[in-house]
């Protein structure tokens, strides 16, 4: 996964697929996203 800085947020690709698709963030949805990391609301996964 690769994460890029913007002016108006973030956004998210796979790595192993850079012409694909990517997904934008606003600085309030990225806030929410790490809050949720830091308090453990998400289920681990797998490499696969």
């Amino acid at each position: 996964m690769q994460v890029a800085r913007l002016p108006d947020g973030r956004v998210v690709r796979d790595s192993k697929d850079p012409d694909g698709p990517v997904l934008r963030f606003t600085p309030a949805e990225w806030a929410a996203f790490l809050g949720g990391v830091r308090n453990g609301e998400f289920t681990p996964m797998l490499a696969g």
